[in-house]
């Protein structure tokens, strides 16, 4: 036997493996039904608009760490070597430290020489161990309750708020998004399911209506008629087909792997069927006063922080207009032995002291202040509307969810209505008291029933997933 032939009988042998093993251990296991929790985790992790708000949020983080660093603590030095008629050497380092409170700082600074100065150098002068000194400034006027570091901290706290507030409004409208686009994918499944349940029917009717041609039990006409409707059915198949395709690109923006690459997902994976009560019960409205949904919205959130910022800048246009008064104090301690210099440099000093400015001309802070209190007041004035309209929103999606669940009760009486009176043609047409006509206008009947049944539920779900992002129910939405 060849070489070819062996290789044949192996692979004939596995298959049969792989089919026996199909029968004793039953089928490959179906794929699991696609959850709608599924659905929100997977876009609250990986769609793209979501990570866009992140690296924005991480952005205004670094923002505010930089502005953080303006009190941060700093170290100077410096040095210098006179070489000539006046030999002589000086080294000097000192810290800084800005505080947040009254404009104030610390500092402190060592300095040490040897040698000879010129006079106007004799401030280099000091002992053998170097000169040690330490001292506070604090601002009374001007500074003393904003300055621009302070400014640019509360600035980015600020904007870092409104960062977060800017990724939770992102995330609401993407799980909302996410929510109907899931709906809309399940109603579609569904609807195809009804068309193809219809186009069976008609199918099976085929064979039984030919046998009765060829027997004389019935016209020719039936069997063209009955074609027509297959026609008719198999083109509601096709469109309800492409729906559903549709509704699967849809999907695929908010279903992603783990990379972010979206998924595609076919319809056996559609969930089971809910029956009436669970939609009712899941689409019943909670009863959320109006002004805790106002306080839960990020998008007045964010007018409230920005109304901060502008107040802030109100407050440091106001502090350029005042005249600067700085009140310092501080001490001065000579270490080691005198030298060059002599005993002058040989005590330990405390000195107080104040100093004055005041500026003639502030057009530049004037300007500012005006331009800061006017956007203040656009803000107010954008706050003022936004919340007039979302208390309109708010009302008008709880009248369109309560709206949406009495429509969906209607829906299903009228299935059942109309299952009756198709099961009903179906008896008379099989005793002979009906014809082919009514019947065909009873099933179709019935199946239209169903396919607004099932759009009725989808408008209910997606009017409680407009409701819930209304709202910033996070629970529900998946967040």
């Amino acid at each position: 036997m060849g070489k070819f032939s062996l290789q044949a009988m192996h692979l004939a042998s596995l298959l049969c493996c792989v089919l026996v093993s199909r029968g004793v251990f039953g089928q490959f296991p179906e794929p699991s039904a696609l959850l709608l929790e599924d659905v929100l985790d997977s876009s609250a992790r990986y769609f793209p608009q979501v990570l866009e708000s992140l690296a924005a949020r991480r952005a205004a983080e670094g923002e505010r760490l930089e502005a953080e660093g303006a009190f941060d603590l700093v170290f100077s030095a410096d040095g210098n070597q006179n070489a000539g008629y006046y030999d002589s050497t000086s080294l000097r380092g000192s810290a800084r430290q800005r505080l947040r409170t009254a404009g104030g700082s610390l500092y402190a600074d060592y300095k040490l020489s040897s040698g000879n100065f010129p006079v106007y150098q004799d401030n280099y002068y000091t002992n053998t161990g170097g000169t040690f000194r330490v001292g506070m400034l604090f601002s009374l006027l001007r500074d003393r309750n904003i300055d621009s570091q302070r400014f640019g901290v509360l600035d980015a706290r600020l904007s870092m708020q409104e960062a977060d507030l800017d990724l939770l409004m992102t995330r609401v409208g993407v799980q909302e998004r996410a929510l109907i686009a899931y709906w809309d994918w399940v109603a579609r499944g569904r609807q195809l399911q009804v068309y193809e349940e219809l186009l069976q029917i008609a199918r099976e009717r085929q064979t039984g209506l030919e046998d009765e041609v060829e027997r004389g039990a019935r016209a020719e006409i039936f069997l063209t008629e009955n074609r027509q409707n297959i026609t008719r059915r198999q083109t509601l198949v096709t469109s309800a087909q492409r729906d559903l395709a549709l509704a699967t690109n849809q999907l695929s923006l908010y279903y992603r792997d783990t990379s972010g690459q979206p998924l595609l997902v076919g319809p056996q994976r559609l969930p089971p069927a809910s029956d009436i009560e669970a939609v009712l019960a899941e689409s019943a409205p909670p009863a959320v006063p109006v002004s805790e949904a106002l306080n839960r919205r990020p998008e007045l959130a964010m007018l409230k922080a920005a109304i901060e910022r502008e107040q802030n800048r109100i407050s440091l246009a106001e502090n350029s207009l005042k005249p600067r008064l700085d009140f310092f104090v501080e001490m001065q301690q000579g270490l080691g032995a005198p030298a060059e210099g002599g005993r002058s440099r040989d005590s330990t000093d405390a000195m107080a002291g104040f100093t004055f400015s005041i500026p003639l001309q502030q057009r530049s802070a004037r300007g500012r202040l005006i331009s800061a209190r006017a956007d203040l007041e656009t803000r107010q004035f954008q706050q003022q509307l936004r919340e007039e309209q979302i208390e309109l929103e708010i009302r008008n999606l709880l009248v369109d969810l309560n709206i949406s669940r009495e429509l969906l009760i209607l829906a299903d009486q009228e299935v059942q209505q109309s299952e009756l009176m198709r099961d009903s043609e179906r008896r008379r047409f099989a005793s002979g008291a009906s014809d082919f006509f009514l019947l065909n206008i009873r099933e179709e009947t019935a199946t239209n029933a169903r396919i607004r049944l099932l759009e009725a539920e989808f408008q209910a779900r997606m009017a409680r997933a407009s409701y819930d992002a209304a709202t910033v129910d996070t629970e529900r939405l998946g967040l």
